[in-house]
C-alpha cells in the first residue's frame, strides 16, 4: 500500500515504519494516525512478519507528538480506535515493537516509545511528556506506561515538571533499553529484532502477552494462574514451534521455526 505520510519497509522477518513529516519534526496528525493504523494492522496480520521497528525520519526527531499547529489550524483531529499512532491503545498486538528514537521524542511521541517493547536511544535522544505546558495532559497512555516502566515517584518528576530527559538518563531510569551513537541506532535496532529473530515468534507471543496481560492482574498467583488463558499461550501450545523447539534441541540442530 502507498502511504503519504509514513514509509513501511520489509527486511525478511522484519517491518520498518518510518513516521515521515520531517519538515514537522514527525509530529502526528489525523491522515498519519490512520496510515499507522493500517499499517500496524497490516503487519498485525502478516503471517510472514515478525519483528516492528518505528523510527523516525531525519536527524532531528523521532517524533513532537501531537501536530499542535495543524490542529489551530481548524485541521480536523481524529484518531482509529487504536489510538494514537495508530499505536497507543492496541493493546491485542503480541508481535513485539522495537522504536528506534533518532532524536526528540516529545509528548505522543514519546506515548508511541512506550507503547512499543523495546526502546533503542541514539544519544541525541530527548524524552518528555511537556503536555501540561499547553494545558494538555499525556491521555494516550503515557502517563500510565511510564509509572509501569520506572516506578511511580520517577515517573511524576518528569510528569509533574514536563522536563525533558535525555537518552542517557533514561537509560538511568530504565525505560531505554540501550543508547548508541546516532549513526548506529539502526543497526543497533536490527540487532535486537535479530536476536529475538532468532526465537520461536509463538514463545515471542506468549511470553509478551503473558507479561502485559499479567501486569492487570491483582496478584501474582491470578497472573500465574491466568496466563493459561490468553490466546496466544493457547496458541503456542498449537503451534508447530512447540513440537520443533524440543525436537531441534535433540536433535542437536538448529531450530527451524515457522511462527505458525
Amino acid at each position: 500500500m502507498a502511504y503519504q505520510f509514513i514509509i513501511v519497509e520489509r527486511d525478511g522477518p522484519i517491518t520498518v515504519i518510518t513516521l515521515n513529516r520531517p519538515e514537522v519534526m514527525n509530529a502526528v496528525h489525523s491522515p498519519m494516525h490512520f496510515e499507522m493504523d493500517q499499517a500496524l494492522a497490516a503487519f498485525a496480520a502478516d503471517p510472514e512478519q515478525w519483528i516492528g521497528i518505528i523510527t523516525g525520519a531525519g536527524e532531528r526527531a523521532f517524533s513532537a507528538g501531537n501536530d499542535l499547529k495543524y490542529q489551530a489550524s481548524g485541521g480536523e483531529m481524529k484518531s482509529p480506535p487504536s489510538g494514537f499512532a495508530g499505536l497507543t491503545s492496541r493493546f491485542d498486538l503480541t508481535k513485539p515493537l522495537i522504536a528506534a528514537v533518532n532524536g526528540v521524542a516529545m509528548g505522543g511521541g514519546f506515548e508511541i516509545a512506550l507503547a512499543c517493547d523495546l526502546i533503542i536511544a541514539a544519544e541525541t535522544a530527548v524524552f518528555a511528556l511537556p503536555e501540561p505546558r499547553v494545558g494538555l495532559a499525556a491521555l494516550a497512555g503515557g502517563l500510565h506506561r511510564l509509572p509501569r516502566a520506572i516506578g511511580v515517584k520517577r515517573a511524576l518528576g518528569m510528569i509533574l515538571t514536563g522536563r525533558r530527559v535525555s537518552a542517557r538518563e533514561g537509560y538511568e531510569l530504565g525505560f531505554v533499553n540501550e543508547v548508541v551513537p546516532a549513526g548506529e541506532l539502526m543497526a543497533a535496532a536490527r540487532r535486537w529484532a535479530g536476536l529475538i529473530g532468532e526465537l520461536s515468534p509463538m514463545s515471542v507471543r506468549a511470553s509478551k502477552a503473558a507479561v502485559m496481560r499479567g501486569l492487570d492482574e491483582p496478584s501474582l498467583e491470578a497472573a500465574i494462574v491466568g496466563q493459561r488463558r490468553y490466546e496466544a499461550v493457547a496458541a503456542l501450545f498449537r503451534s508447530q514451534d512447540f513440537v520443533e523447539g524440543p525436537r531441534a534441541f535433540a536433535e542437536k540442530r538448529p531450530p527451524r521455526w515457522t511462527g505458525a
